[in-house]
């Protein structure tokens, strides 16, 4: 307990960058917000496994996956023949590896400029999801599709998409948390817009390997959107907290 007193207090006393997301930083709900983007992660995670295992999804699933593939060969990917390599290289933008770099480089960044907030914001939200992520494939235990062949290799079960919602929860999450502390709003919008549209792409190059079904995807989508809106609302709060200390101190 005297731990947890001590880091609060150090917490506390560091500089409180104010959030520049919200023009009323008074205004929005920030808790409120939060619950219900968790729950909500949660709640749709499991709608859609629950979809999926009653085999509902499955006309879906196949008939999005064989798009991608010419027809009556499924084991060669549709389109020109630079994509292939272009699809590959995106979907390792959501790999372990690549994600793990970009939180360090991140926190690194905040800690530089003394965002010391949003720098243990970014470490906790970005490693919990990863977990909740983990602990979901294990769950569901979706086999792979073995529809088309695959363009790489793959490990883990399919459901949810790994690569889709651990992209959404680390790009996303930096990418909201980030946006709090830069004062500029077109890089705000610049940062955001280039996130979704990374995280995107991200998704559909797992289809397009042939290593996940679209459902796969679109949990793996919406649950990392969810969790990082999650923890962008609760950052909104936990800044008005300690400001709020601030000035009573």
């Amino acid at each position: 307990m005297d731990a947890v007193e001590t880091a609060t207090h150090m917490l506390a006393d560091t500089p409180v960058t104010p959030d520049r997301s919200a023009p009323d930083p008074a205004h929005p709900p920030f808790v409120l917000i939060a619950m219900a983007a968790l729950a909500g992660a949660v709640g749709l995670l499991a709608l859609i496994g629950r979809t999926v295992a009653g085999g509902h999804l499955v006309a879906f699933d196949s008939a999005l996956m064989l798009a991608m593939r010419e027809g009556g060969n499924p084991e060669i990917p549709d389109g020109p023949v630079w994509l292939k390599q272009a699809m590959i290289d995106i979907t390792a933008l959501g790999g372990g590896t690549v994600l793990t770099l970009v939180v360090v480089l991140a926190v690194g960044l905040l800690l530089a400029g003394r965002h010391f907030l949003t720098a243990a914001l970014v470490i906790a939200g970005t490693v919990t999801g990863s977990i909740a992520v983990g602990l979901a494939k294990r769950i569901f235990g979706r086999e792979r599709p073995a529809l088309i062949d695959h363009l790489v290799e793959v490990g883990s079960a399919s459901f949810p998409s790994g690569h889709s919602a651990n992209s959404a929860i680390v790009y996303l999450t930096v990418a909201l948390l980030g946006i709090q502390v830069v004062p500029d709003r077109p890089a705000r919008i610049f940062l955001l817009a280039a996130t979704i549209g990374l995280v995107t792409a991200i998704g559909v190059s797992r289809v397009y390997v042939g290593v996940h079904w679209p459902s796969d995807v679109l949990a793996g989508w919406s649950f990392g959107t969810l969790w990082a809106l999650a923890w962008w609302a609760g950052a909104g709060w936990l800044r008005l907290r300690l400001a709020a200390r601030r000035r009573v101190g």
